[in-house]
């Protein structure tokens, strides 16, 4: 296959900071539990997706402008200088304010916006067309054994070990080493080395574009129109692109701010647990990308789609229903089955139906929407009322309606979604108009 190298280096660079990123965004959210601070972590949460509503359009642009390599190395060595920084600086005080803390979490977070429609919009540029399924299941795959070590690594560095017992899954794993509880800026040290470690491999890749990418001319407005009258003039690929993400929306909601609260209020459960679901989830995305395989060979990707967000609706309200650790880590793999389940699917539908050219700009605005969402869901469960008690059982109705309604629109649209993608009404290599 060609640019067989490039793809394998990609995805070694991936792994690598995804690793380390995963931890952190681990360590966060717990680091606020802990400390009693949800509502303000909630607080800086809904600040930064205001702010990546302004970021997501501009980053769009940057993609489908200039070469995605270059804007690997650019945002690697911008976010790793940062993360870096701050670790350094809690060495040194031994001591990191809240804010301090929280910015790496908002850093990292923009970071996401503009580092995965490039990875996908790179991949897409460099695959040929007859392996887009595949590439997008591989990516799928290399992304959460990343999140299983991350989970992994996280129970470890934020618990350590007591004498070489370390407490995971609710059972004692003697790994014969005793291992103090990172700080803070322990893990930020080890994230920001690997941003640099993966630079230097993205700085090592060489490849031949597959698809045609012509310059483009005129203000950053024109260019995100041109993203616009592209959904216009396609308007079931819009639909989708909407509505399939309703299942991401609600997954960023339970992993970076519900299940802090879940876990330290409703199953009253400490860190071991927090950063074990994230295992059992990426257990569940892990094997997606081969369940996957066989349902796209039995059903269409939009029906598909429409029975994982109903899952996952159901697998919510079941959430709130118990208070045991078995289930709790049944739902992390039914969550990561569903959500990278439904993330191939959704990649392979657009890289089929959306132009390389314009990948990055259309992406851009089904993230706006996917943020949009996100700020409403987050307005709500910033209320204090959701961190009192056990009360955050009730944004989890609230997710779960959410994503009942996402699929009725599905529903309603079936057959003229189905159509576009059968009949391949956008030629992602060729067709602009």
């Amino acid at each position: 296959m060609k640019n067989l190298t490039a793809i394998i280096l990609l995805f070694i660079a991936n792994f690598i900071s995804g690793i380390a990123q995963g931890i952190s965004m681990i360590a966060i959210p717990w680091y606020f539990a802990q400390e009693a601070e949800m509502p303000l972590f909630g607080s800086l949460y809904l600040i930064t997706n205001i702010l990546a509503f302004f970021w997501v359009p501009y980053s769009g642009i940057l993609i489908d402008k200039y070469n995605r390599k270059h804007i690997f190395l650019f945002i690697n060595a911008i976010t790793g200088c940062f993360v870096l920084l701050l670790a350094i600086t809690g060495h040194y005080n031994n001591y990191l304010s809240l804010l301090a803390v929280a910015s790496v979490f908002m850093l990292t977070f923009l970071n996401y916006n503009i580092h995965y429609p490039n990875l996908y919009a790179f991949a897409q540029e460099i695959v040929p067309p007859d392996k887009y399924g595949k590439i997008a299941s591989y990516l799928e795959i290399e992304g959460q054994t990343a999140n299983m070590c991350a989970g992994a690594f996280g129970a470890l560095l934020l618990e350590g070990t007591d004498n070489g017992i370390l407490s995971i899954f609710g059972l004692k794993w003697d790994i014969g080493i005793h291992i103090d509880p990172w700080h803070i800026w322990d893990i930020f040290l080890m994230d920001g080395i690997t941003y640099f470690i993966s630079l230097i491999i993205i700085a090592m890749i060489s490849y031949i574009p597959l698809t045609n990418r012509k310059e483009e001319k005129g203000s950053l407005r024109i260019r995100l129109q041109t993203g616009i009258n592209y959904l216009k003039q396609h308007k079931m690929i819009f639909i989708f692109g909407l509505f399939s993400y309703a299942i991401f929306v609600t997954i960023l909601m339970e992993g970076f701010f519900l299940n802090a609260l879940y876990v330290n209020n409703h199953l009253q459960a400490g860190a071991n647990v927090y950063a074990a679901a994230e295992i059992f989830y990426g257990l569940g995305a892990f094997s997606s990308a081969f369940i996957i395989i066989w349902i796209s060979n039995k059903f269409s990707i939009p029906s598909a789609i429409i029975f994982l967000t109903l899952l996952t609706a159901w697998v919510f309200i079941w959430m709130t229903l118990s208070t045991s650790h078995l289930v709790f880590y049944t739902v992390g793999i039914l969550l990561g089955l569903s959500n990278a389940g439904t993330r191939i699917l959704r990649t392979t539908f657009l890289f089929k139906t959306v132009p390389n050219q314009l990948f990055g700009r259309v992406s851009g605005i089904f993230i706006l929407w996917n943020i949009s969402a996100r700020i409403i869901l987050l307005v709500i469960f910033s209320m204090t009322f959701f961190s009192l008690s056990n009360n955050v059982i009730y944004a989890f109705y609230i997710l779960a309606g959410f994503l009942c309604l996402s699929a009725f629109v599905l529903i309603y649209y079936y057959r003229d979604i189905v159509e576009v993608l059968n009949r391949g009404e956008s030629n992602p290599q060729t067709k602009l108009n």
